[in-house]
């Protein structure tokens, strides 16, 4: 039992109390049944209460949104006020350096031993991450955590797994740092990329200067800001087309606002700008209640809490396998079973599944005017 009720009973509850306040019965079975589930989240460690009252706040928002419906205008944007919103237009950025940053991105040469480039990890031909678990790094040591596409990654909030950074100039200098991903420093970086005649010469046309820590991260910052993926066929519907999504899409979009997903992704990455715990109401690897006490404060989550993560993007998700911080799941419908049971404690049913699935199938988008 859900220590609060889902969004259909709300509403539900909600439209019949209107105008009939002084109906006792109903009052006191709502009441028996509230008080039914305030035990249930009694029960709970106070971390859990915490994070539950915060989805709960999140869906009583959605509610507000949705719950009596709004009327469109013919050939009105369907993303009006809903949870999750299109794709923002493609920034205006500098060609050149997206050239430049690119040419960069692919390059080993960013890497100590010159062995890793950042395709190494996030190779655009297979959704901006690699089909591993987890990656391996420098000194061929395994990464802490899957790795996450880097399509759309300007407009995350919030950055890596863990949420450290909300900049990316600050997390890619870090990634170039780390002695696990590209162990380098700028002592070396620097003079490697003066020495080396296209870049030097590169450098000069773009930036009129040679390599330095500031222009080598802002191109890689603005090439990675151009790796966007519109077009997606449910951005489309929520621009007013209703026919780019089938009525099984459409549906499994319903199930994801009222069982809860919304809470966590939503924005227009549908995702990227939150903390969550992987395991709100049940152990993600045993199904059963999870019992972690809470860190010291709410700012230690990212970095002391190990079950606490970043919500990530949901935008490809169709060609990202495997899924989670530790890549435990290889395909969609056992990663939207899991998050059922443990993030949204509903045990799905098959016909449901699929149909989350199938909505999350729509939002794979075009990179260079083709489907990723």
């Amino acid at each position: 039992m859900s220590p609060f009720f889902s969004l259909p009973e709300i509403v539900e509850k909600q439209k019949r109390s209107i105008g009939r306040s002084s109906n006792a019965d109903a009052g006191l079975r709502i009441g028996r049944e509230v008080e039914m589930r305030r035990m249930v989240f009694r029960s709970m460690k106070p971390r859990h209460q915490m994070w539950i009252g915060l989805i709960a706040l999140g869906m009583v928002a959605v509610v507000r949104a949705f719950a009596f419906g709004t009327e469109l205008a013919p050939g009105a944007a369907i993303g009006s006020g809903e949870p999750v919103a299109p794709l923002p237009p493609v920034p205006e950025l500098d060609k050149a350096k997206i050239r430049l940053g690119g040419r960069l991105f692919h390059d080993p040469i960013l890497s100590k031993r010159q062995t890793l480039s950042c395709s190494s990890c996030h190779d655009l031909s297979t959704g901006g991450t690699v089909r591993l678990q987890r990656t391996i790094g420098y000194d061929r040591r395994m990464h802490a955590f899957n790795a996450p596409t880097i399509f759309n990654v300007g407009n995350n909030y919030r950055l890596g797994w863990r949420g450290k950074y909300t900049s990316l100039t600050i997390q890619n200098e870090n990634v170039l740092l780390d002695r696990n991903l590209m162990a380098n420093d700028w002592q070396t970086l620097v003079p490697r990329l003066s020495a080396d005649v296209y870049y030097r010469t590169r450098f000069r046309m773009v930036y009129g200067t040679t390599p330095s820590r500031d222009n080598i991260l802002d191109a890689l910052v603005t090439f990675q800001q151009s790796l966007t993926t519109p077009n997606a066929a449910f951005d489309r519907f929520l621009e007013g087309d209703t026919d780019a999504i089938t009525a099984k899409q459409q549906y499994g979009y319903r199930l994801f606002k009222t069982y809860g997903c919304v809470s966590c992704h939503q924005g227009s990455n549908i995702g990227g700008n939150m903390f969550q715990i992987f395991g709100v109401f049940a152990d993600p690897t045993t199904s059963q209640p999870a019992t972690a006490e809470p860190p010291p404060s709410p700012l230690d989550y990212a970095e002391g809490d190990w079950e606490t993560f970043r919500v990530p993007s949901l935008r490809n998700v169709e060609v990202t396998a495997p899924y989670f911080h530790d890549g435990r799941a290889w395909t969609l419908h056992e990663a939207v079973s899991i998050m059922g049971i443990s993030q949204l404690g509903r045990d799905l049913d098959e016909n449901e599944i699929e149909a989350i699935v199938s909505f999350l199938e729509s939002l794979t988008g075009d990179y260079n005017g083709k489907r990723l």
